[in-house]
């Protein structure tokens, strides 16, 4: 992990260089020592990010408060701070900046007595940088999870690409094969010649279509075919991007068939998909209920929901695929939000 690397060089570097401009290097020894330290601790975040930022909060805090460096109560630990939050533990990179800022406001007037002016004009900066820091981390790693999710997204709609290739190549060649073999039975009396001749044409165009199979079906061995065991790990995805999901779920799944478990996850992945990059909403909503001859999966969001919906944005995807198993969808804005809902049948055999 590159950043690792350079968040460590970065720390062995910029913890005595801003101490210096601050003139806060109150022990070159010791400033050094506390660089190097930090330094191999960042090292050490990629198997322990929080250890490694409340050990390094820790330390800066014991440095000053034993004033061996004079200035700093988090800022030294930023690379700590933002491979925590890289590591996804954004919520204990903001409330242990917050707390070590908090304390050290509280130190800065009761024990080391700096005036007013003093302690706001050194931690508002380090509150600002730290903020900044941890802003950046907390948009990259926003930007990489929808990345993710939207190349998991083009992977699966490759497959069923693929999917209905494999269909196409099936249906025509049990067409193609049919045709012969229904010229072969006609001719196997009166002209055994073309008999024969349709069968070896039949026979090729069963050898061509085998290796085609061949080829789909072991793309499509790749990965799994989502399904409703997928839904969790959907919005999950879709949260650490940045809009939170709730998932709730009613019945029983397990009666429903793969087809209709796939178009559920379809639905869902495309209405999420078309809420974090249209409606601008704070948050959304996936209920599912199973029902003995039914599947309802309705997905709602507090987005912008006026307006004239169209076709797009893989609507019309979405009607098609549930259409094709019998279902009905539809997508429309609601008294507050966008709500998606459809309705698939389960077959009973």
């Amino acid at each position: 992990m590159n950043f690792i690397y350079l968040g460590a060089a970065a720390t062995l570097v910029g913890v005595p260089a801003g101490l210096a401009m601050t003139d806060a290097n109150s022990q070159t020894v010791m400033t050094v020592s506390l660089a190097t330290f930090l330094a191999g601790l960042v090292l050490a975040a990629r198997r322990w990010p929080r250890s490694v930022l409340i050990i390094s909060a820790l330390t800066v805090s014991a440095w000053r408060c034993a004033e061996l460096i004079g200035a700093g109560w988090v800022w030294p630990a930023t690379a700590a701070a933002v491979a925590t939050v890289l590591a996804g533990r954004v919520r204990t990179a903001v409330l242990t900046s917050g707390f070590v800022l908090t304390y050290g406001l509280l130190w800065d007037f009761s024990t080391a007595r700096h005036g007013t002016d003093w302690v706001f004009a050194h931690l508002g900066g380090e509150m600002l940088w730290v903020s900044a820091a941890l802003a950046v981390a907390i948009a990259w790693r926003n930007n990489r999870r929808w990345q993710e999710l939207q190349l998991g997204r083009r992977r699966v709609e490759e497959r069923v690409e693929i999917a209905r290739d494999l269909h196409d190549v099936v249906s025509h060649t049990l067409a193609v094969v049919g045709v012969h073999l229904n010229v072969a039975l006609d001719a196997f009396d009166d002209d055994p010649d073309e008999a024969r001749a349709s069968l070896r044409l039949a026979q090729q165009v069963r050898g061509r279509a085998m290796t085609d199979l061949k080829s789909l079906v072991g793309v499509l061995r790749e990965g799994e075919l989502p399904s409703l065991t997928s839904l969790e790990r959907l919005c999950e995805q879709v949260g650490a991007a940045g809009l939170p999901v709730t998932l709730n779920e009613f019945g029983d799944p397990v009666e429903v068939p793969a087809p209709v478990g796939t178009a559920v996850f379809r639905v869902v992945q495309e209405a999420l998909t078309n809420t974090v990059r249209h409606a601008g909403a704070t948050r959304a909503t996936v209920t599912v209920r199973y029902a003995p001859d039914s599947v309802l999966v309705d997905v709602r969001d507090d987005g912008r929901g006026a307006g004239q919906v169209v076709d797009g944005h893989g609507i019309a995807g979405m009607r098609e695929r549930v259409a094709a198993l019998g279902g009905a969808l539809t997508a429309a804005p609601a008294e507050q939000g966008f709500v998606v809902r459809a309705s698939l049948p389960i077959a009973k055999g």
